[in-house]
């Protein structure tokens, strides 16, 4: 009988399970002495009994199980003590000069527009040895509050101190308000106040004038307020009527301050033309251009008063800077005198013991001219000579 394929490859398929499930039950019974063994059986699974064991020689034992080192951390230095910063010497201004001590000084009063002009005539100066700004201005001043802050007493002190060449008022931003006279109190505006004000303010003019001391009374500038624009202006009149009949000089400011139509401006020329911010943000104040601005104006007659006294060029003679005066040197030799008397009158400039010219034996075509009234006559067949040529005489003939 003949065995089909199938029936075949069923019976190998028994076998080779007979045969691994001995093979495993004689692993389970069968004393395994692990010293003697000479390899190591690694099992993981049954595929191992089909497809061979892993052996591991002894010759290639595992890998000891090394430690290895921690790695250790860097020490890292402690941190330094910050040396202290070194102190930086303030850089000089190369502008700025050493003032004289007989410099011209001028006294600048007034509330914190006065101030703020001090600093822009401070930088005006700057480069004019012979000329020291003192300003001495009071924030919240003015002439309506005597009770406050005296400007007339306070005034007379100043000038008693400084002893000013210039005196610059520039005063009135906080006058606008009511103002006691006579024990009551009066409203701003009124006429009883504007009356009272214009004695003040003369007042205060001559105080300086009285002196002999010039006095420059400088205008208020235009506010971002209407009405402060408004009383401004009216305020300007009043201090120029009442400073010019002291005598002294009213400054006009306002066309700095003001636009083309007479509006206020926050941003504006400076004194070199270029546009920039002239008042803060609260319409009121100067900025640092506005104050060198409004010191622009007062520069202007300040120069003018003290003539070269300003000038940036001024100097002090001293031993080190004196102009050479020309003197001869000790050793220097000395020339002949010249005499004082002409005898020949010939108006001759020549040097005592110097030798005479040689005097020639005949007279020069201008000695006889002068000397003679004669003309030389020219050399024959000269062009100038006009001599009509001798006559020939006839030949003789001799007779025959």
């Amino acid at each position: 009988m003949t065995m089909r394929k199938s029936d075949h490859k069923r019976k190998l398929g028994g076998r080779t399970l007979l045969t691994a499930a001995l093979v495993l039950s004689f692993g389970l019974t069968a004393p395994v002495h692990f010293a003697d063994a000479q390899e190591r059986y690694q099992r993981r699974s049954i595929l191992d009994f089909f497809l061979g064991r892993r052996a591991v020689e002894e010759e290639y034992p595992p890998a000891p199980d090394v430690q290895r080192p921690r790695p250790q951390k860097k020490r890292t230095a402690p941190p330094k003590a910050a040396a202290a910063p070194k102190a930086v010497a303030p850089v000089p201004d190369e502008d700025v000069v050493q003032k004289q001590e007989n410099a011209q000084k001028i006294l600048i009063v007034g509330d914190f527009l006065a101030s703020g002009l001090g600093d822009g005539m401070t930088e005006a100066f700057k480069t004019s040895p012979g000329v020291v700004i003192d300003a001495r201005g009071n924030v919240s001043s003015g002439l309506v509050r005597d009770d406050y802050y005296d400007w007339p007493e306070q005034l007379l002190k100043m000038m008693d101190e400084v002893k000013p060449a210039i005196v610059v008022v520039m005063i009135g931003a906080n006058d606008r308000q009511q103002m006691a006279i006579n024990g009551t109190k009066e409203k701003f505006r009124t006429d009883a106040w504007y009356a009272e004000y214009q004695k003040r303010v003369l007042n205060f003019g001559k105080e300086v004038t009285s002196r002999k001391i010039p006095l420059l009374w400088v205008g208020l500038p235009a506010f971002d307020s209407d009405s402060m624009t408004a009383d401004a202006v009216q305020m300007n009149q009043l201090f120029r009527k009442q400073i010019e009949s002291a005598g002294g000089e009213f400054v006009d400011i306002w066309d700095g301050f003001v636009n083309e139509g007479g509006e206020f401006i926050v941003t504006g020329s400076d004194i070199n033309g270029q546009q920039v911010r002239l008042r803060t943000s609260d319409g009121i104040n100067l900025t640092q251009a506005g104050r060198r601005k409004v010191a622009f104006y007062v520069e202007k007659p300040a120069r003018r008063i003290l003539g070269t006294q300003a000038s940036p060029d001024l100097v002090r003679l001293d031993t080190s800077n004196l102009p050479s005066l020309g003197l001869p040197e000790p050793n220097a030799p000395h020339t002949q005198p010249i005499s004082l008397s002409d005898p020949n009158l010939d108006g001759g400039s020549e040097l005592l013991g110097a030798k005479a010219p040689p005097v020639s034996l005949t007279k020069s075509p201008r000695d006889i001219l002068v000397q003679d009234g004669m003309v030389e006559q020219a050399p024959a067949g000269r062009v100038d000579d006009y001599r009509l040529p001798a006559a020939k005489e006839p030949k003789q003939v001799s007779a025959k």
